[in-house]
């Protein structure tokens, strides 16, 4: 039976969702294809999840005086001073398999936390400055907005590999038409206005 307060688990239900719409986006790829860069900036899809796993990490412990019980795994966070983009890659020495394993385990540990600990409950942000205290109801809020705006990214970069789109498999969210033709009417309009405003 679930005694969490209706806000909490609401939230924990969409921070649980786009965990697993960020997981589902690397179903089925190989190592090179997770890690391919597919942006100007970067970005990739099991970088992607690094980044997420390292934000639970941060937001749900250290804000909350707790810490990831194994810290040897996750060197990268210490190191930010000599590679500030440490965690939206893998190096060569770490696998997909073993990041995507490890943030379904960070996922587990920060629910511990978020179900133990009132809405209420204080908390730090030490790189947020002065406005640095907060309360886990903050946390989850700002935690669920950052991840949802990387799962958005993985959504792009998952169709750029091999055209699968949606929050989850069985439902793509995109219409039953013809998305070619649908593709070459947005163009045509597109290219009906001038390049330079």
């Amino acid at each position: 039976m679930n005694t969490l307060p209706d806000t909490q688990q609401m939230l924990l239900h969409y921070l649980r969702d786009v965990r697993t719409a960020l997981l589902w986006k690397c179903e089925g790829l190989s190592e090179r294809e997770l890690r391919m860069p597919r942006t100007g900036t970067g970005t990739n899809l099991v970088g992607l999840v690094k980044h997420a796993l390292s934000i639970e990490i941060g937001y749900f412990g250290e804000v909350f005086g707790r810490e990831w019980p194994t810290p040897d795994e996750v060197p990268w966070l210490d190191a930010f001073d000599e590679d500030p983009n440490a965690d939206f890659y893998l190096t060569a020495y770490e696998s997909a398999a073993d990041t995507l394993d490890l943030y379904r385990r960070v996922a587990e540990w920060a629910d511990a936390i978020i179900t133990e600990l009132p809405l209420d409950t204080p908390g730090r942000v030490p790189w947020w400055g002065d406005r640095g205290d907060v309360s886990l109801q903050r946390i989850l809020v700002h935690v669920i907005e950052d991840l949802s705006r990387h799962a958005g990214h993985a959504d792009i970069l998952r169709e750029q590999i091999d055209g699968a789109v949606g929050l989850v498999p069985r439902a793509t969210n995109i219409p039953d038409i013809d998305q070619h033709a649908y593709v070459t009417k947005v163009r045509a309009i597109a290219e009906s206005f001038p390049e330079q405003p």
